[in-house]
């Protein structure tokens, strides 16, 4: 018997019984015969795991990451620095988990960290209710959509172009499953178009209107002016936004927000080539039976002691199947207790610290590139965070290869997804880069290094 496919061959035969076939080949008919495997590639011989494990290290020794080199990338993923002390909690083999539990009265441990995700995410957005967390933030803000068209009972979303053009495909996608109408509006200056907005709004029929603040381009939007525009017209406002970004800016229920989402790969989560990390989503209590995943709630047992649950599963798909309002019935739980850790160390206090390091070292390095003459700002005059939109002398794939030569990971090319952007090049610094990164930085890109 295979040690990894543990069916005998009486389950073999059992098994192609009950399907009605006669062979396993049988089963791969539907394939063309000149694209199927005939024999097993020919590999080489298993090493002594000596030997492996230098020869894998020589291969990882070709990578340039951003453990080696400064890295101003982000466009979603970004290089914060993260405790020792996270990576020593989630290893922990009470956490080594990526699923709900099912049994609350085994699981009170996890369950108390999912609570503890949950009250953090709702003190940073200012909402009422926060679930166990989604997938990642473009799921999130699809999912907050398909939630206020069926919480207003309207079948158009809107969103704005700043918008992350892969949350933007995916809200498309979710829209055509849901048949939902959508309409994207144009970014003035960076930032919603008002006036594009109010139109989009006269029909009657938006349930809500997707807005992200910090915006793909880092841009700022005005929340409260927004929040006045589309209530006046019975939709809702959704912002998609960053945790991090919330240890500094006003939350975004203060200002007016019906449902708050994002990612949270910022807080507590490497990079990873991109994933995973988590979403996360909040709304205000009268949407709290519309909110999709699971919701984690605090009570006491018969003996008056505190206990943790799982509450409010009768909206959820696997009890109410077709009729829920999403499929979601998991949640990324390894990736939301590293950010409950990082919440924790760094609390109040050390997320402003941060949020002021990375608005004030963004400024100089914008400001040290705007000198070389080279790059000016795609929208001049709109705060940001973390990241700003500049637009170069040169196109952004040389400018990026110059940098990694001189080993410097250079920011995201926005031009495929924004022509009009003509060379646009969106930087991201975190707290993580020093004066002397960014100085060297900006003595590459000028050409002076």
């Amino acid at each position: 018997m295979s040690r990894y496919i543990p069916a005998t061959a009486e389950d073999r035969r059992r098994m192609l019984e009950y399907l009605g076939v006669g062979s396993i080949d049988d089963l791969f008919s539907g394939i063309p015969e000149k694209v199927r495997q005939k024999n097993l590639p020919d590999l080489p011989k298993a090493l002594p795991e000596a030997e492996m494990i230098r020869d894998l290290r020589k291969l990882a020794g070709s990578n340039r990451n951003a453990d080696d080199l400064p890295c101003f990338l982000g466009a979603g993923v970004y290089d914060h620095f993260i405790p020792a002390a996270v990576d020593s909690v989630v290893s922990r083999g009470e956490f080594t988990t990526s699923y709900t539990p099912y049994q609350p009265e085994v699981a009170q441990g996890t369950l108390q960290a999912i609570f503890q995700y949950q009250t953090m995410v709702c003190e940073l957005t200012g909402m009422e209710v926060s679930n166990a967390s989604m997938y990642d933030g473009a799921s999130a803000a699809a999912e907050a959509a398909v939630l206020a068209a069926s919480a207003v009972k309207k079948s158009r979303i809107l969103w704005g172009r700043n918008v992350n053009p892969q949350t933007r495909d995916v809200l498309r996608t979710y829209c055509w499953s849901r048949k939902l109408d959508h309409t994207e509006l144009p970014a003035e200056n960076g930032r919603i178009d008002a006036k594009a907005l109010e139109s989009a709004l006269a029909g009657g029929d938006a349930a809500a209107l997707v807005v992200q603040s910090p915006s793909f381009f880092g841009t700022i939007e005005d929340l409260k002016s927004l929040a006045e525009t589309v209530h006046g017209a019975g939709a809702l406002l959704i912002v998609s936004t960053d945790l991090l970004a919330l240890g500094l800016l006003e939350a975004p229920g203060k200002l007016g927000a019906d449902i708050v989402a994002g990612d949270g790969q910022s807080v507590g989560n490497a990079m990873s080539f991109g994933g995973p990390a988590f979403g996360f989503i909040a709304v205000s209590k009268p949407l709290m039976r519309k909110m999709p995943g699971r919701i984690c709630g605090q009570t006491v047992d018969s003996k008056g002691r505190r206990t943790f649950v799982l509450t409010l599963q009768a909206r959820e798909q696997h009890i109410r199947r077709e009729k829920a309002t999403s499929n979601i019935c998991s949640n990324q739980n390894l990736c939301i207790v590293a950010a409950s850790v990082y919440l924790s160390l760094m609390g109040p206090a050390g997320l402003r610290e941060i949020g002021e390091q990375i608005i004030a070292k963004t400024e100089y390095a914008v400001g040290q590139l705007e000198k070389t003459g080279k790059f000016r700002r795609a929208f001049p005059g709109v705060p940001s965070f973390r990241e700003t939109a500049l637009l170069c002398d040169e196109p952004v794939d040389e400018l990026n290869r110059r940098l990694l030569d001189a080993g410097i990971i250079g920011g995201y090319s926005i031009e495929p997804r924004y022509p009009d952007l003509k060379n646009g090049w969106l930087l991201a610094v975190t707290e993580s880069r020093t004066k002397e990164e960014i100085d060297r930085l900006a003595a590459v890109a000028g050409g002076d290094a």
